[in-house]
């Protein structure tokens, strides 16, 4: 079974060593797509996405060009962004409100670790999730 891919037409803004800056444009198509909830650039009119290339001095500026990416990239990105952080949030407010025996503080707690969290994907996993969370120009 092939699998599901999102594509989204755009245009070429900057050409930098092996990296393609490509703006793209918000079409009438996005509102029925499947993968618009888990697609950042349903959200803007345009977005600018780098896509890391070893060919990217084949693109000049101005260019039109395809940009797919896999539906299942789409929905691991959104359980990292949301779900984990979910199942870490709830957790610590319910065990720091009946240990502390205030909500502040529960509440706080879970805020510093859903914020430990995403600090420690920045700064431990940022190079990985770029690379396996990107999309590609289709040839």
């Amino acid at each position: 079974m092939k699998e599901a891919v999102i594509t989204h037409e755009g245009v070429v803004k900057s050409v930098e060593n092996k990296r393609v800056c490509v703006t793209i444009l918000q079409s009438s198509a996005c509102a029925g797509c499947a993968a618009k909830v888990m697609c950042a650039s349903a959200e803007a009119k345009e977005k600018v996405v780098d896509v890391l290339t070893a060919d990217a001095d084949a693109y000049r500026v101005g260019q039109k060009v395809v940009l797919e990416g896999r539906l299942s990239d789409g929905r691991r990105a959104a359980i990292i962004a949301y779900g984990l952080p979910l199942l870490l949030l709830l957790p610590v407010l319910f065990i720091a409100t009946r240990v502390t025996g205030s909500e502040i503080q529960g509440a706080l707690c879970a805020l510093g670790t859903v914020a430990l969290y995403f600090l420690v994907i920045y700064l431990a996993f940022r190079k990985r999730l770029q690379q396996s969370f990107s999309f590609r120009i289709r040839h």
